[in-house]
């Protein structure tokens, strides 16, 4: 008799205990507990089935009632389409404003950050935070209205640390990716929002979180995510419609992830990324991932937040904070190697850039100094001008359009100055935004002026009255 009630029971106890572990399991926080990545195979069903259970286990993607703009312009990245933060599109920008400022064509709450907009077919997308769910939100709008068309979240567990979000998504026609404050890399269908894959790059490679939340905007290239890991990889390139990692660069001095971004060149033939890692810069080759040069001169004691920035005949301008000051690199092929040696380095007090990355524009650099106010330098390390003590603009954005530098400050004041070598040279100043800390950068289309401060984001219209 003891034995039958021993038989009857144990079944019981063990349905009970597996029913309460999927609970649990099924309960647990989908960013963390990441299942093995699923290529989406075409015409399987089984595959299908499978990507939709990773789909719900990984997060929520909701559809709303807003509809693209039908405007051809584009910003599909941080710093833009040409990498540059310059906008080449005809069109007539205004050159003076009304009392109030350029019209507001809409207007949105973000959660706390700094986090920019990629602008692509009539869409603009973010990657925002949803305090009141914790949860990470690649938010889909409107270009013409801010109406939300799409939204994928999924959970993720963020305190405030000078913010949250602070990240621009890389978008194609076909694939949006985003890169989350805790390092989780995610790919949907851009026009959709359907879920092709995510990684989480601290548990699949080692990648050691930055202080303050990762700031590295992603990039697609080829139809792949190339992503500084600064783990077991220095580098990797992943397809992004299977999730697959297609290269992985060696990572022999073990640095470690910072805020920079990858910046790609050409040089001799050879497409490289350019990446500021945590103990010098590299070049590392867009066919199979190997490095193709390095230097380790280059080096900042707390936080490299600025790019690389590109400026032609294999010259790289480099820059940042924390008394860093900046420095040129300047390429050289020496038989099979590519060398890279400093040309000039320039004192903090001189030229250096608290956060945001400078703009290469008709052969000089643009940029905030550490003094905070917008400086002009020519390729030689000479500062032409500054915008003086009288007009600073603290940590803010900028970006060039149709020959105007259209620059913030902390504040929410939104300043446009003539590009030019030959001096500063204002033209128009609106407070545009409440701030504070209006950080994120900022994204230009069809004559459209995407931009943001902690927590509200606005789209205005700065072309010539129609």
């Amino acid at each position: 008799m003891k034995e039958f009630i021993i038989a009857r029971v144990i079944p019981v106890v063990l349905v009970i205990v597996g029913v309460t572990s999927l609970y649990v399991w099924l309960s647990a926080d989908a960013a963390i507990n990441l299942t093995e990545r699923l290529p989406i195979a075409a015409n399987v069903p089984q595959a299908q089935l499978e990507a939709e259970q990773t789909m719900e286990l990984r997060g929520e993607l909701v559809q709303f009632g807003g509809k693209p703009a039908d405007l051809p312009g584009a910003w599909p990245r941080f710093r833009g389409a040409n990498f540059d933060a310059i906008s080449s599109e005809d069109v007539t920008l205004a050159r003076a404003w009304p009392p109030g400022g350029p019209k507001v064509l809409w207007s949105i709450d973000v959660g706390e950050g700094y986090a920019g907009a990629a602008i692509l077919a009539g869409r603009v997308y973010i990657l925002d935070y949803d305090q009141e769910k914790q949860a990470d939100a690649i938010r889909c709008l409107s270009l013409a209205n801010g109406q939300e068309i799409w939204r994928y979240s999924y959970p993720i567990k963020i305190k405030r640390n000078h913010g949250m979000s602070r990240t621009v998504p890389a978008v194609t026609d076909k694939y949006i990716v985003t890169f989350g404050p805790k390092c989780h890399v995610t790919c949907l269908d851009s026009v959709t929002g359907q879920f092709h894959w995510m990684l989480d790059l601290v548990k699949d490679f080692k990648a050691k979180e930055p202080p303050w939340y990762a700031g590295q905007c992603p990039l697609i290239d080829d139809d792949k995510a190339i992503i500084a890991v600064g783990g077991e990889s220095l580098m990797i390139a992943v397809d992004c419609q299977t999730g697959e990692i297609v290269w992985q660069s060696p990572n022999p001095h073990d640095w470690v992830m910072t805020h920079s971004s990858i910046m790609p060149m050409e040089f001799v033939g050879k497409r490289m990324y350019i990446y500021c890692a945590s103990g010098g810069v590299a070049g590392i080759s867009a066919e199979d991932g190997s490095i193709l040069w390095e230097n380790q001169q280059w080096k900042i004691r707390v936080a490299n937040v600025p790019s690389p920035v590109v400026v032609g005949d294999g010259l790289i301008f480099l820059c940042g904070d924390y008394n860093a000051g900046s420095m040129m690199l300047k390429l050289a092929q020496q038989g099979d190697k590519i060398n890279a040696e400093p040309i000039f380095k320039l004192d903090a007090a001189v030229y250096g850039s608290p956060q945001h990355t400078p703009i290469f524009y008709q052969g000089h650099i643009y940029g905030v100094n550490a003094n905070k106010e917008l400086a002009c330098l020519n390729l030689y390390g000479k500062v032409l001008w500054t915008s003086t003590s009288a007009h600073k603009f603290g940590r803010g954005p900028y970006i060039i359009s149709n020959d105007l530098i259209y620059i913030m400050n902390d504040d929410g004041v939104l300043t446009i100055a003539q590009a030019t070598p030959s001096g500063y040279k204002p033209v128009a100043s609106a407070k545009v935004l409440d701030g504070p800390e209006s950080w994120g950068p900022m994204a230009v289309a069809s004559g459209f002026l995407v931009l943001r401060d902690l927590n509200r984001m606005i789209c205005l219209d700065i072309t010539s009255p129609r």
